[in-house]
């Protein structure tokens, strides 16, 4: 096109009308893509059945619709010529994969997710040395509420002020490339059971037999009783990795040291009532422990010999008188 006396490049009236016809169709994909997604969000709230996943899944089946066709639409206007598309499409994937590789990695990451059901929105991971709740799953980060650290794990990076898996507040974003570089541990996916433990030392002189009766009497009153566990949940664990969840009823274990007996009660719980369950448990030791004349054993030290110590006084010098002054000398 020749305007004010210069030949454009590539602005003719062809390309205008690809132009034009391209914002009109990302308007009518974006405007249907919207629609389509409060529609489906209104129909999922009248249903009771409905669960977060659900919705979750239902708006990100929209989203992915919605941007295949509008990419598939926009080369299709563009690139009519399978020749030019060809040269096109192999010029601009080189140029992408040098520019955006973390972009690509990220995106790869996604599907990889997906294929595999890593995880889903509303599991407890972490992942990329984020612990939390998964908010949202976006095509290059993931959302996760952070959640506390344990104070066998207090020392690990991020630090922590929370000292339990108890939500910190803070929101964090996490890159889906993370799958390929480091794990990601699932707390609920297979199996929304996790084990714990609680150490008490016991002195050698107390009632160790008593102190084992009151450790497993709290952990049944307030553990998972394993014959009430979903039986489905055990089934799709053996199912899926042949593995059967072994050592479902509370057991203390003992262990000498050089100071103490340290009895460990272990236990199976709900990944998300980890904190309360421990710190009901642990009042209620605490109230056996007294009623039954039992101590909580801390470190002592015994001297057993001390090296010989002589006293002495000091002796001073005597002071010595100052000479008599003749003055008729």
């Amino acid at each position: 096109m020749h305007v004010f006396g210069i030949d454009w490049v590539g602005v003719n009236a062809e390309n205008g009308r690809k132009l034009i016809l391209s914002l009109a169709f990302i308007a009518v994909i974006v405007g249907g893509g919207l629609g389509l997604r409060s529609l489906v969000g209104r129909v999922l709230s009248r249903s009771d059945h409905a669960s977060v996943q659900t919705r979750f899944w239902t708006r990100q089946g929209v989203s992915l619709l919605s941007a295949a066709l509008l990419i598939l639409g926009l080369m299709s206007i563009w690139f009519d010529d399978p020749t030019r598309l060809a040269t096109a499409f192999g010029l601009v994937s080189a140029g992408l994969a040098f520019a955006l590789q973390q972009v690509i990695t990220a995106l790869a990451g996604y599907f990889v997710i997906l294929r595999g059901a890593t995880f889903t929105v509303g599991d407890r991971i972490s992942m990329g040395g984020v612990r939390g709740d998964v908010m949202r799953l976006g095509f290059i980060q993931t959302t996760i509420m952070e959640m506390g650290q344990p104070p066998a794990v207090q020392g690990a990076d991020p630090a922590m002020w929370v000292r339990s898996r108890q939500f910190t507040g803070r929101i964090v974003t996490v890159s889906n490339a993370k799958i390929f570089s480091d794990p990601v541990y699932n707390y609920t996916r297979d199996f929304p059971f996790i084990w714990e433990e609680i150490a008490i030392p016991v002195s050698y002189a107390d009632d160790r037999t008593r102190a084992e009766a009151i450790l497993l009497d709290a952990a049944r009153r307030h553990a998972i009783d394993p014959s009430l566990m979903a039986a489905e949940a055990k089934a799709r664990l053996e199912a899926r990795f042949g593995v059967e969840p072994l050592d479902l009823e509370p057991r203390v274990f003992w262990r000498i040291t050089d100071n103490w007996l340290e009895l460990s009660v272990r236990f199976i719980l709900g990944t998300h009532q980890i904190r309360g369950v421990k710190d009901a448990m642990s009042r209620d030791i605490l109230a056996g422990f007294d009623a039954a004349g039992i101590g909580i054993a801390s470190a002592t030290y015994d001297i057993v010999g001390l090296p010989p110590i002589r006293l002495a006084r000091e002796r001073r010098p005597a002071p010595t008188e100052p000479a008599s002054f003749d003055p008729g000398a």
